[in-house]
């Protein structure tokens, strides 16, 4: 395995991408997020490649998120190295979103922020026995970015909402259930699959996605059929404080553990999450991508963030004290104005025109 942490190559008609930190769980740097751009760019005008196939070094993760202790430190620092991180992660997203042709993630691991910024965009997510699928940023006091604003509420229900606040882990049944996984292949068959997909006359417009189903198996009963209506009772509306009074009147021990999990969270961060999803179920996705440039920016100026990595990364305590330590304390003001346009030359820009509505 090369040293490099993006491996880009052509393997018969696909672009092959390895994201290679496993001793990171493939933690995306900003030098990944511009060496995949540049594959994908090219690979987009090349007509020998009919598809992506992107896949995570290591037997544990896809990719487990972004560097964030680096966003720490630039944020400490007051530099400017945590949003150009940001701009050309989010521009990353952005191109897979608009990808013209099949890009293929193969999440059989942890695929956790960053890692679903770089799988959930494109047009097929295959799942494994080891997926464990999350967005968990308000753990660390921030926000489910990488286009979660866009993602999220469009799931089924509330799907998103709990997801989102709560930092849930989908393993892959549940992934699959809920669209966020468009395939399941067995891990046992990944090699096999990764071949296949290597070695395809994929020219066919059907072809890949015969290919995807020759390798599909049954990844088992989804826990959201028992949950899903718990989810959308409990995670209805547009108030954090009403949907923990919905959960700690239920009374069920469903309900008990979500209200202990939100209860671990910083208030800040889900009070800025549920702002940001409600936002984003209306926004095109460039706009949801300018929004969470400006909420990730916004939360570089409060305490909570570095407290968060503090907790989990630097001391790995996991003992965070947030500031506010209640939602009552949280002023929704300040809420709103982590949405503000930022000044003309921070504010998000695109690769192309294309990209940019």
């Amino acid at each position: 395995m090369s040293d490099s942490e993006i491996i880009a190559r052509k393997i018969g008609q696909v672009g092959r991408i390895t994201l290679n930190r496993p001793k990171a769980l493939n933690a995306l740097t900003h030098g990944m997020c511009l060496s995949m751009i540049e594959a994908l760019e090219a690979w987009r005008e090349d007509g020998d490649v009919k598809a992506i196939v992107v896949d995570g070094a290591g037997e544990k993760g896809f990719c487990a998120g972004g560097d964030i202790l680096k966003l720490h430190d630039s944020g400490k620092a007051g530099n400017d190295d945590a949003w150009l991180f940001w701009r050309d992660e989010y521009r990353l997203n952005t191109l897979i979103f608009h990808y013209p042709k099949p890009y293929v993630a193969l999440i059989d691991g942890i695929t956790m922020g960053g890692g679903v910024g770089v799988s959930v965009h494109g047009s097929h997510r295959v799942a494994g026995d080891k997926t464990m699928f999350a967005m968990p940023e308000t753990g660390i006091g921030f926000h489910p970015d990488v286009g979660g604003a866009y993602f999220l509420p469009r799931l089924a229900g509330e799907i998103g909402i709990w997801m989102g606040l709560t930092g849930a882990r989908l393993k892959a049944a549940d992934a699959v259930a809920s669209g966020l996984a468009t395939h399941y292949c067995p891990s046992g068959q990944y090699d096999d699959l990764l071949r296949a997909l290597e070695t395809a006359d994929l020219s066919e417009d059907d072809a890949l996605e015969v290919l995807l189903e020759e390798f599909s198996g049954d990844p088992g009963d989804s826990e959201l059929a028992h949950t899903r209506g718990l989810i959308d009772a409990a995670f209805a509306g547009n108030r954090v404080e009403e949907i923990i009074a919905r959960i700690e009147g239920a009374g069920d021990s469903w309900s008990q553990k979500q209200a202990k999990v939100l209860a671990s969270k910083s208030p800040t961060a889900l009070k800025l999450t549920l702002a940001a999803l409600r936002k984003g179920e209306t926004l095109s996705f460039e706009d949801v991508m300018r929004q969470d440039l400006r909420a990730s920016s916004w939360c570089l100026k409060g305490k909570d963030f570095y407290e968060g990595v503090r907790a989990v990364i630097i001391d790995k305590d996991n003992a965070p004290v947030w500031d506010p330590s209640t939602l009552a304390n949280v002023n929704d003001n300040d809420i709103a104005g982590a949405f503000d346009p930022l000044d003309e030359t921070h504010e998000m820009t695109f690769l192309d025109a294309g990209d940019d509505a």
